[in-house]
């Protein structure tokens, strides 16, 4: 598709789900941040029920959104989609939902929209029945109704649409992608936190994420009860919000240790706050990729990860990886030896997860992708 300066730009419906300030979320809106918007720009289709839903700076950026029925009326949802869709005349529709894309994907079909984007931001649910029953239910309908398949990771691809779509390599793989220089260590924003958050003088073990099964929290409340007997004068830092705040609340009272973990919530600066930490960990139960990990990396930190977040978020030599099922105790001993390791130099390449670099790179795929429907 060529671009010419007097062209209105090319706009992408961008299907979310539910916006309550999620990884995915947050991988999108940075993506939109960097972007030229004079060729691209993005149109947010978001749940009713969302709970963080950042209109301003979606508007001010030239983006708008469209509030549409939650998933689990399909009826309804299919049908407000529909007509939006139709409206609109889009030419590519890009859903991030992982197997719930079939929903929007099957819309976008029916009224003859050409680019239809699935992209698989997870894998399987270990502990959640529930969910991977629906997963499960929904992944042979995944390669029904796109026209191209991404994914943030081969593992996350290979889970949603099988083996041969990557081995025929009709994958594209789309790295998260951070702003290197937004995360850099910060001394004056550890200074001037961990005096706001009275943490002088304390070690603090980090953490950013929606607080919920998948990523685990319960584990590292357990694993700080163990390390408190070495380190008395030990912080667990949660940032973020989610449905298990009041059980981990609950879980950290239980153990007599509810105030060494400070719960702040969700935060816009999330940034700052990896500067006021001495070690990150991220023990989840899943991950499609596990972008805090790549933030935390770029902030200096020595990170710790279970075996179950994929291989291509450990970039610097201070990165761990320990299966959960070595338990609380190896997770402590592994703790007290990366904290060792903390001089906040950034070490690693980068470059693979540069937002600049990969902003380009998805704004060439969209148009490119454009031109090729185009010639038919």
């Amino acid at each position: 598709m060529t671009v010419n300066s007097t062209d209105p730009p090319l706009r992408i419906a961008h299907v979310l789900g539910k916006m309550h300030g999620g990884g995915v979320e947050a991988m999108v809106m940075n993506y939109y941040r960097h972007i030229n918007k004079s060729k691209i720009q993005f149109d947010f289709f978001v749940d009713k029920d969302s709970s963080i839903v950042p209109y301003q700076e979606i508007e001010s950026l030239g983006g708008r959104v469209f509030v549409i029925a939650p998933y689990q009326n399909v009826i309804q949802y299919r049908k407000e989609l529909t007509t939006i869709f139709l409206e609109n005349n889009y030419k590519v529709v890009h859903s991030h939902i992982n197997s719930l894309s079939p929903f929007p994907l099957s819309a976008a079909k029916k009224v003859g929209i050409p680019i239809r984007i699935a992209h698989s931001h997870s894998t399987s649910a270990p502990g959640e029945t529930t969910k991977n029953i629906v997963k499960n239910t929904l992944r042979p309908f995944s390669k029904v109704y796109p026209s191209h398949y991404f994914s943030c990771t081969n593992t996350a691809g290979e889970w949603l649409f099988g083996k041969n779509i990557v081995k025929t390599k009709q994958l594209q793989v789309i790295n998260n992608a951070i702003d290197v220089n937004k995360f850099a260590f910060n001394k004056d924003d550890r200074e001037s936190l961990r005096v706001s958050l009275g943490l002088v003088d304390k070690l603090v073990i980090g953490h950013t994420g929606r607080l919920c099964f998948q990523k685990n929290q319960a584990f590292l409340i357990r694993v700080l009860h163990s390390f408190l007997k070495y380190e008395p004068d030990t912080i667990l830092l949660l940032v973020g919000d989610g449905q298990d705040l009041n059980k981990l609340t609950n879980l950290a009272e239980r153990l007599g240790i509810r105030e060494s973990v400070l719960f702040l919530g969700n935060r816009a600066d999330v940034h700052r706050y990896y500067s006021a930490m001495d070690v990150f960990a991220f023990p989840s139960k899943y991950e499609g990729f596990g972008i805090s990990a790549i933030e935390a990396q770029a902030s200096g930190l020595p990170v710790i990860l279970s075996k179950t977040v994929p291989k291509e978020a450990c970039l610097s030599d201070q990165c761990a990886i320990l299966p959960l099922k070595e338990g609380e105790d190896n997770w402590t001993k592994k703790i007290l030896e990366l904290k060792e390791k903390r001089d906040r130099q950034l070490n690693g390449d980068f470059t693979d997860y540069s937002i600049d670099i990969i902003a380009d790179n998805l704004e060439s795929l969209y148009l490119s992708l454009v031109t090729e429907s185009e010639r038919g």
